[in-house]
């Protein structure tokens, strides 16, 4: 999983997993669900991110990470 932010568009990108999206459907205004061609989640787009959500810390909590990049 993979964040990804873009402040000059303020869209935060949750990508869940590696692969090309098929197709965009929305989600809850301001949010694009990306879907590959059997219908998975690939991850999804969140405009105003840093007005709808607080960008300020990042917390997980009991994931089996095997590794983890901060960059």
């Amino acid at each position: 999983m993979r964040l990804h932010y873009y402040p000059e568009t303020d869209s935060l990108y949750v990508e869940l997993q590696e692969g090309p999206g098929a197709e965009t459907r929305e989600g809850a205004d301001g949010v694009q669900i990306d879907l590959d061609a059997r219908g998975h989640i690939v991850g999804f787009d969140i405009d105003r991110a840093s007005i709808r959500l607080d960008l300020s810390t990042l917390e997980a909590n009991a994931l089996p990470l095997r590794s983890y990049r901060i960059a």
